[in-house]
């Protein structure tokens, strides 16, 4: 009987572990009357090095596409 429990606790706390993250964001949703994460900025408004980056590779990759 003892293995059961072992078991049992074991799953709750990995379970618990797994569903921390949407907690937390249940909680800072409901926390700002649906504003989950405060002001934030419209998706492609920000300027970002990655961004740079990956726009330059898909520009290099298509450039090398078309010449063939």
């Amino acid at each position: 009987m003892a293995d059961v429990t072992e078991i049992f606790i074991i799953m709750l706390l990995v379970a618990s572990a797994a569903f921390a993250p949407l907690g937390y964001f249940i909680y800072k949703y409901t926390k700002k009357n649906g504003d989950p994460f405060g002001d934030t900025e419209p998706h492609g408004d920000s300027h970002s090095a990655v961004n740079d980056l990956a726009e330059k590779a898909i520009h290099f990759v298509k450039s090398r596409l078309g010449k063939k």
